[in-house]
């Protein structure tokens, strides 16, 4: 996908929103690390633990071997500037300001990333059929928008990276509206229909460097009781509607005809009227490419059988969660796809999280153990 000659950063720039949520963020730039292969990755130090990256190799994952490590937002301003000092084209998985990362340095324009990620800018490149109701609001407007009686879901309308995948909210009619942080700092907002979905996917994509949209495949997503994703489904998924599915393919080519090269993630929808919609358009490495390219790199055939993602989080090192689930990984059917201990960081909240892959043959089995999993942890 990306190769040498590349440094993969799948982090925001430094910035009040980005220190917000240091957790979020500094984790997200440690994903690409299990299957970089020879593509450099500028990533928390958070997410280079070696008894993680051990655990990694020892599933068989084409880690990282150019892994260019920071510990604090000064560092990580460092490394970029380092890496376009060594000639390394920079592929931002998240806008960087053209101070830190001139255009003619990155594989796309930070402008371009951060338009293409905007929850405003879905209607550009979806095709009128796919819509669903939403309407974009300003700060003064929003109360009126979204009232306690009526059910809709607000999105942050925005370019930046504000709060690494914080910016959805789900309101249900009755219950008592709480806005979300990320209205305090923005000015603009989606207000989009709460939709009543019955499938629900994931459409895994890339555009290499000859421009041409292509197809990875096919995920489910799984979403808790508030609608909230908490996971993927991989390998032998039901698959969405052939013109669903040609109109994620017809949306990334868009996207690449304006110069996005990478991955991305289409999200889509099913409702239980029948309406086929296009809910969200992610740009980027995301949690449903990364387990995908690990089992693909080492157990494709396994994406002939089934599979769920899992997110774990503790108040502990990280070592100590890898060594308490030392049984469960010993015996098979579960891969480790990245993870993040933020004591290897400046972040005074010590808290560790770790992305597990179950699979199987069996879809109860694989469900079970997914969900052990979660409950030994919770």
């Amino acid at each position: 996908m990306y190769g040498p000659g590349v440094v993969v950063c799948a982090r925001p720039a430094p910035g009040a929103a980005a220190s917000r949520h240091r957790t979020t963020v500094d984790a997200l730039s440690a994903r690409p690390i299990a299957v970089a292969g020879d593509t450099a990755v500028i990533c928390s130090a958070g997410g280079t633990d070696p008894a993680l990256l051990d655990r990694l190799r020892d599933g068989g994952l084409p880690v990282g071997d150019d892994l260019r490590e920071f510990r604090d937002e000064a560092g990580f301003t460092a490394r970029v500037t380092e890496a376009l000092a060594d000639g390394l084209l920079v592929s931002a998985e998240y806008p960087l300001p053209t101070a830190l990362c001139p255009d003619e340095r990155a594989v796309k324009s930070g402008q371009l990333v951060g338009f293409l990620n905007n929850k405003a800018s879905i209607s550009t490149f979806v095709d009128p059929r796919f819509h669903a109701r939403r309407t974009v609001v300003t700060r003064a407007e929003l109360a009126e928008a979204a009232p306690a009686e009526k059910s809709w879901v607000l999105k942050a309308a925005t370019n930046d990276a504000h709060g690494g995948s914080l910016d959805v909210y789900l309101h249900e009619a009755g219950e008592q509206v709480e806005f979300p942080a990320f209205t305090d700092v923005l000015g603009e907002f989606v207000v989009e229909e709460y939709l009543h979905i019955t499938r629900n996917w994931g459409v895994q994509l890339y555009v290499a460097a000859d421009g041409v949209a292509r197809l990875l495949a096919v995920t489910e997503q799984r979403v808790d009781a508030t609608g909230v994703y908490v996971g993927g489904r991989f390998g032998l998924v039901s698959a969405p509607p052939a013109d669903l599915l040609a109109e994620c393919l017809a949306i990334t080519q868009r996207a690449a005809d304006v110069g996005y090269r990478g991955l991305c993630s289409l999200d889509c929808a099913e409702t239980r009227d029948g309406q086929l919609v296009m809910l969200d358009l992610n740009f980027r490495i995301t949690s449903g490419s990364v387990p995908l390219l690990a089992l693909a790199s080492v157990r494709p055939d396994a994406l002939d059988g089934h599979a769920e993602s899992v997110k774990l989080t503790v108040a502990a090192p990280l070592a100590d969660l890898l060594a308490h689930l030392r049984p469960a990984l010993s015996a098979g059917g579960v891969l480790v796809t990245s993870g993040h201990d933020t004591t290897r960081t400046d972040n005074p909240v010590a808290l560790s999280t770790l992305q597990l892959l179950v699979f199987g043959d069996d879809p109860d089995d694989v469900t079970a153990r997914r969900g052990a999993l979660e409950a030994e942890i919770a």
